[in-house]
């Protein structure tokens, strides 16, 4: 390999349009190609981000042997397919979050990866944007003392794309969908510590016409460093999505409001956005974003695959990351189902379809 990566995308979704926009600004990389199932859409996206090629099968674009690496961003049900056909092909791979559905899915992964000889990255974003690095660098550096407290929440008032309301297509709900964030950046603050125990609670508050899965999830999780991490993640809170973080220590404290304290507060009467259909939603007083990509670390990201492609950095986030996020979200889910907290070393129960079954189940046997 010479020093220019070479990388096809597959998925031409809100986050594929992301990944090309970072590509684009990456140093070392080239987006040459992008794949997408729907008929049509890998030639607009091409055409719209000056792809030279576009697939509407994901196999010709591994099929090409000038293509050194792939970003998966494609719903959570086909991650095992195209993780698994990249690293046959011999790509390196960007997988978005979560991991995967199940544990058994993400092992396969592993396997697949682990046999193939191939990198792999998981992509958690909020490793990367400068805010979070920031307070990151306060607690590594003692600045905040022993940390006992992180606190982290993602929320908005639903996922953009249908497919995340079926549970049997994105295996939960937002505990699944944004806790994964939340989860990984408390472990990632505390230099990934052993759990001790989970506990969370969760319902369906706004959205039981559209979803079985829950909208609302709160998440405490004790770890062995004697520091805790309350994690809270809506898809039903209304005025746009806020993402901030509050870290304790003992001789100290951090906060960071990720997208609103950087965005400029403005009243509209028509409302604005990416499409007109979108404007409604952006009606009288909100929180216009400003660079909200970077602010959210996704070029950072992109541009340390590209570097780890290269050998020239190791994976921040791993596929192991993305199975012990999984791991402590099933633990969730089973808490959540039946009532009491769920003690670390922590056996998950096997073969489900999908975490959520553990909530889901529970309730059931509550009523």
């Amino acid at each position: 390999m010479t020093d220019q990566v070479r990388v096809g995308l597959i998925g031409t979704g809100f986050i594929g349009h992301i990944h090309a926009m970072s590509l684009h600004e990456a140093n070392h990389a080239e987006l040459v190609a992008v794949a997408s199932k729907t008929p049509g859409k890998a030639a607009q996206f091409a055409k719209d981000h000056h792809v030279a090629d576009a697939y509407d099968d994901y196999r010709k674009l591994l099929d090409r042997s000038d293509i050194d690496a792939v970003i998966i961003g494609v719903p959570n049900y086909l991650h095992e397919e195209l993780v698994k056909a990249a690293a046959d092909a011999g790509k390196h791979i960007l997988i978005e979050k979560p991991f995967a559905r199940t544990l058994e899915e993400g092992q396969r992964m592993l396997d697949a990866v682990a046999k193939a000889g191939v990198k792999m990255v998981y992509g958690e974003m909020l490793c990367f944007s400068p805010k979070y690095l920031r307070a990151k660098r306060l607690v590594d550096e003692g600045a905040l003392g022993d940390v006992f407290l992180v606190k982290q929440s993602e929320q908005h008032d639903g996922p953009h794309m249908p497919w995340f309301w079926d549970v049997n297509l994105s295996g939960g709900g937002v505990l699944l969908d944004m806790g994964c964030h939340s989860i990984e950046f408390a472990r990632w603050i505390l230099g990934k510590p052993k759990v001790e125990r989970v506990i969370a609670s969760m319902g369906t508050f706004v959205h039981k016409g559209k979803t079985l899965g829950e909208d609302h999830s709160v998440c405490i999780i004790h770890f062995e460093n004697n520091a805790m991490a309350v994690l809270e993640n809506s898809w039903a809170k209304t005025g746009g999505i806020d993402d901030r973080c509050e870290i304790l220590g003992s001789k100290g404290n951090t906060r960071a409001d990720l997208i609103q304290g950087n965005a400029l507060v403005t009243h509209s009467k028509t409302g604005y956005g990416y499409a007109v259909e979108k404007a409604d939603t952006t009606q009288g007083w909100t929180f216009t974003g400003f660079e909200e990509e970077w602010n959210y670390g996704f070029p950072q990201e992109v541009q340390h695959f590209v570097n780890v492609v290269l050998g020239k950095e190791n994976p921040i986030e791993t596929g192991e990351d993305g199975m012990e996020v999984l791991k402590i979200i099933y633990a969730a889910y089973q808490s959540a189902g039946e009532g009491r907290e769920i003690v670390f070393p922590y056996e998950p129960p096997r073969n489900l379809a999908k975490p959520i079954d553990l909530w889901l189940n529970g309730k059931k046997s509550q009523s």
